[in-house]
């Protein structure tokens, strides 16, 4: 009788499923500590990945062109998807153009150049795991547990909060760059989110 070795799970003690997206008081949270440490860069990262809603391979290849012309900071922009290949827009508020534009006046990278360089010269700009570490810090600096949150979370947080204020599932499939829609229901989790928040306002 042949035995096989037992191989054990991909997933075995770890949490699998869709990342939580942050709460408002978490993103103040990780804002503060990054402006008390003065995170210059990681700031400016934090900010531009809430607003763009972008995936992390494509937060991490931007460069500064994308996000600015000559010394001006861009007020909305617009980015070709490189999983879909499909064009997304996104708006840039206030504080990300603030911090955005004191990162590159600390770096001082020229048009051309990638907006989050690697320190590792075999690569041009920072990875997509370097970028998960980052966002497993934020989280633990905001007293979270880090395991339950990643990349996806930066990219569902501002798409989550558009749409628990105004329901608009078709501006929200926009803004991610979705090509159905029930791709963005999906994503978002909101029919069950939707379901226990009518469970709870019902009284028996």
């Amino acid at each position: 009788m042949e035995h096989f070795a037992t191989r054990t799970a991909w997933n075995k003690g770890k949490l699998v499923g869709q990342k939580p997206p942050f709460k408002p008081k978490d993103i103040w949270a990780i804002r503060i500590y990054l402006q008390n440490t003065h995170a210059v860069r990681d700031l400016a990262m934090f900010n531009l990945a809430i607003d763009s809603k972008l995936r992390g391979c494509d937060l991490v290849s931007l460069r500064v062109r994308d996000i600015s012309h000559g010394s001006q900071i861009l007020s909305r922009t617009m980015v070709t998807q490189s999983k879909t290949q499909r064009p997304v827009q996104f708006e840039l508020t206030e504080p990300t153009r603030t911090s955005v534009a004191a990162w590159l006046e600390m770096s001082q990278l020229r048009g051309d150049q990638f907006l989050f360089p690697s320190r590792v010269v075999s690569s041009p700009h920072i990875s997509t795991r370097q970028y998960a570490r980052i966002v497993h810090h934020w989280a633990d600096a905001a007293g979270l547990d880090s395991a339950i949150y990643g990349t996806h979370s930066m990219r569902r947080t501002k798409a989550t909060l558009i749409y628990k204020r105004t329901k608009n599932l078709r501006a929200i499939q926009l803004l991610l760059g979705h090509s159905k829609l029930e791709s963005t229901v999906r994503y978002l989790g909101i029919e069950v989110d939707d379901a226990l928040e009518i469970s709870e306002q019902t009284e028996i």
